[in-house]
């Protein structure tokens, strides 16, 4: 077997057995300047038996497992999109099964093009962070210790968000049952054959545990911060795996452990900053983020694009968005909430062409260069401020003074109305709503509303769905199914 530099052989619908293994410098490499990261290397190949054998080979592999986190049907933008279609914010105009229809419309199945690419990328990105730590343990001293220990959190950072991602879509809510409803196949070593096809699904907390490990160990290994902001924004160091921590806790309704890592890195009164690692605090305008530097220490971890090395089309954000426009904003999901004022900067990121609205966050025309963001800070900040209206012993004073960090950048001159922030459950409902604003087309929706067991509301001609239909969650895919005998 061989392997490719961003090419790899794929059986369809079985992702998980093969590895996605690059071999030249990429916007992830240590080793390169920034000059040779946005002009790669040309394509190269080499067997099997040659990819751990020089520290360069090494890197090469490191850098393959973010090009298939970056996949288009996964973290390029895809993934991201179908958890957001799924809620209600959009309303979709072109019936496009290519472009989600079936997911925006709950009629996805078994043999839906989207239940199937979404499980074979992200079991492609978990199979290429496996033959990673396989690969270092079984060629030691390749690399130094310190190196191989920052590769090795690096790959469980990569295989904690691909499992949480592919828990979110197709297992039961955690809050369902603690976890005890059947949730995916761990598979925790690499595989470049079919010879271990069949495994049975774990259940959802045994997910979690497995992505709280891996994220637990990536905290102790990754280092503090990388040498530039292109790196601290494209490749897992600690406060990485500490904010996606703090979605994983949320997702399962701890919410004295989602305060306790929050802690890590937001300081304990305004401005609300990291004080160790990267120095992550809100930017000043939120279009800095989404236009004018993708690299600030408010983007913790995003997938970056250039000209070499893009998402383009049917998967790309900024198509679907913005140049398809395959999607317009629903008049009565969030565009429609009276406290998402006209003088808010985030409106900023909205087009009008008659009576309908578009999202421009994504802006770029192709080449889609727009990098996609995976953790901002301002979700960490909505994560704590939700945790701590949501403890046994709610701080709601605190949670109001996070709640307001994030409106207040956008629309300096808003006040929350006391009413809006007075018990937990008014201030819990003032921060989804918040949610839905700040990070609307970032991926969060679906995700929002299944942890909490709430109903996916009706829009447009898209019924709603109830957390006991069977369409709550994905179905595993056909490919799947007739592959893995243990299902």
């Amino acid at each position: 077997m061989k392997t490719f530099y961003r090419r790899t052989a794929w059986k369809a619908g079985l992702g998980r057995f093969a590895a996605l293994l690059f071999l030249s410098c990429s916007l992830w490499a240590t080793a390169c300047d920034e000059d040779s990261l946005l002009n790669p290397a040309p394509d190269t190949s080499l067997p099997d038996t040659a990819l751990f054998d020089t520290p360069a080979r090494v890197l090469g592999q490191v850098n393959g497992m973010y090009a298939a986190l970056k996949s288009g049907s996964f973290y390029g933008g895809r993934y991201l999109m179908l958890s957001d279609i799924r809620g209600e914010e959009f309303i979709n105009r072109l019936q496009n099964v290519f472009t989600g229809y079936d997911a925006w419309n709950h009629t996805i199945n078994s043999g839906s093009n989207d239940a199937l690419t979404t499980w074979s990328t992200a079991y492609a990105a978990i199979n290429s962070a496996n033959l990673l730590l396989d690969g270092m343990a079984a060629h030691p001293g390749v690399v130094e210790d310190a190196v191989a220990a920052n590769y090795a959190g690096e790959a469980k950072f990569v295989r904690a968000l691909s499992y949480f991602s592919l828990i979110s879509f197709y297992g039961q809510p955690y809050a369902k049952d603690g976890g005890a409803s059947p949730g995916v196949p761990l598979r925790l070593k690499g595989q470049t054959t079919s010879a271990n096809n069949d495994l049975a699904r774990s259940t959802v907390a045994e997910v979690y545990a497995q992505i709280l490990k891996d994220l637990d160990e990536a905290e102790t290994a990754l280092p503090l911060t990388y040498s530039t902001p292109l790196l601290n924004t494209t490749r897992a160091h600690r406060n990485t795996a500490i904010a996606l921590k703090t979605r994983v806790y949320l997702s399962m309704g701890q919410y004295a452990n989602v305060v306790r890592e929050t802690q890590k890195i937001v300081s304990a009164s305004p401005p609300f900053k990291a004080g160790s690692g990267v120095a992550h605090q809100l930017q000043a305008s939120i279009s800095t983020v989404f236009s004018a530097d993708y690299t600030t220490t408010e983007s913790i971890f995003s997938m970056p694009m250039t000209e070499l090395d893009n998402v383009s089309g049917q998967s790309s954000l900024g198509y679907e968005y913005t140049i398809n426009q395959e999607y317009n904003l629903n008049p009565a999901g969030i565009l429609g909430n009276p406290t998402w004022r006209a003088e808010d900067q985030r409106k900023t990121m909205l087009r009008t062409a008659g009576s309908t609205v578009y999202l421009t966050k994504y802006r770029k025309a192709n080449p889609y260069l727009d990098f996609v963001p995976v953790l901002r800070y301002s979700e960490v900040l909505l994560n704590y401020a939700e945790a701590l209206a949501k403890t046994s012993s709610p701080d709601l004073a605190l949670a109001t003074r996070v709640l307001t960090a994030v409106r207040q950048r956008a629309d300096p001159n808003y006040a929350f109305p006391a009413a809006a922030t007075a018990t937990p459950t008014a201030l819990v409902n003032t921060i989804l709503v918040e949610r839905r604003i700040e990070l609307l087309g970032e991926g969060f929706r679906s995700n929002d509303l299944l942890r909490n067991l709430l109903p996916i509301p009706a829009k447009g001609t898209a019924p709603a769905i109830s957390p006991a239909q069977p369409e709550y969650i994905f179905p595993i895919p056909n490919a799947e199914i007739s592959s893995n005998k243990l299902l």
